[in-house]
């Protein structure tokens, strides 16, 4: 057993996982995973720069992870970036701080990285599963970015877009600096054409429509879920491998696009740094769903992190 760390800090949430791997078994003994919503890509959309308050929330989480895998003594540790720092001007401000703090470097990877990550992490404990028919398609709906991998034992085809529920909150629901709460059909119906040419451009290099199984990773993703479950409180365990059928999905995601503010916080399973970003995370899923013809999405709470864990060990 190699005991190693992995930070996956992307636009919405900053993430680590602290675990025991043995390459050989495949088994991956996890001792501490936890997140934190930092929305360290805020505004980045507009104004192409990383916002100071974005960098000190992340440079304190960054400053408990630290703490917390110190008390592990893990051996290794990766700290993967993702779309807002890909994206921004002042991204060497983001990397010093890091370096300062946690003592790695961060590396900025592109989105066909990201989704070899995800996919490793989704789909390694899939293996010798007989009720989840191969090829899968593995969609990770990230806070700016969504990555599309199919494959089945390897990665065969992988696309990242940049539509999340950040990225699509920012562009189409927020009006004068607010949220409009609930949207109007004319925002949802912009926001809607955005994903649908995100998905076009996916199907470029990615043949989406040839999975067999639909395989879903993230916060919206994993949200959605607990909302179907009707659970009084996040719950990892319930959630992960839980399959959620499109008909829920969508009467979910139109719940959610037709509700206030308040009435989105009052969920007891929604964490207050979701409220404002998940109806557009849930319209990015239901429109993936219609676009493949899916009847049901496996919930995955194993996804980049995992994969980041691997590739350190």
């Amino acid at each position: 057993m190699t005991r190693v760390a992995a930070i996956d800090c992307g636009t919405n949430s900053i993430r680590l996982l602290v675990a025991d791997a043995d390459p050989e078994t495949g088994e991956l003994v996890e001792l501490d995973r936890r997140m934190t919503i930092v929305r360290l890509g805020q505004g980045v959309d507009r104004t192409g720069r990383l916002a100071p308050e974005a960098l000190a929330r992340t440079f304190a989480a960054c400053r408990e992870y630290a703490a917390i895998i110190k008390e592990h003594g893990a051996e290794r540790l990766r700290f993967v970036a993702t779309s807002a720092s890909r994206d921004a001007e002042n991204r060497d401000e983001f990397v010093r701080g890091v370096l300062d703090i946690l003592g790695v470097e961060p590396e900025v990877i592109s989105g066909d990285q990201e989704a070899e990550f995800s996919f490793t992490g989704a789909t390694k404990e899939l293996t010798g599963r007989d009720d989840l028919a191969k090829p899968y398609l593995v969609v990770d709906i990230g806070g700016g970015s969504t990555e599309f991998v199919v494959g089945d034992d390897h990665v065969r085809a992988a696309r990242s877009v940049d539509v999340g529920c950040v990225r699509m909150t920012e562009r189409h629901l927020v009006h004068d600096g607010v949220v409009t709460d609930p949207p109007t059909a004319e925002q949802i119906a912009a926001m809607r054409a955005d994903i649908e040419a995100a998905l076009d451009l996916a199907e470029e290099t990615v043949p989406l429509r040839e999975a067999h199984t639909l395989v879903g990773l993230a916060g919206s993703v994993t949200t959605v879920s607990a909302i179907a479950q009707n659970l009084p409180e996040y719950d990892s365990e319930a959630i992960h491998h839980s399959r959620v059928s499109y008909d829920r999905v969508r009467e979910i995601t139109e719940w959610l696009l037709g509700s206030t503010h308040a009435e989105r916080a009052a969920v007891p399973s929604m964490h207050p740094g979701r409220v404002d970003v998940i109806a557009a995370g849930a319209l990015v899923l239901l429109s993936i769903m219609e676009r493949i013809g899916a009847r049901e999405v496996d919930v995955s709470e194993h996804d980049i992190l995992d994969g980041i864990a691997w590739s350190v060990a």
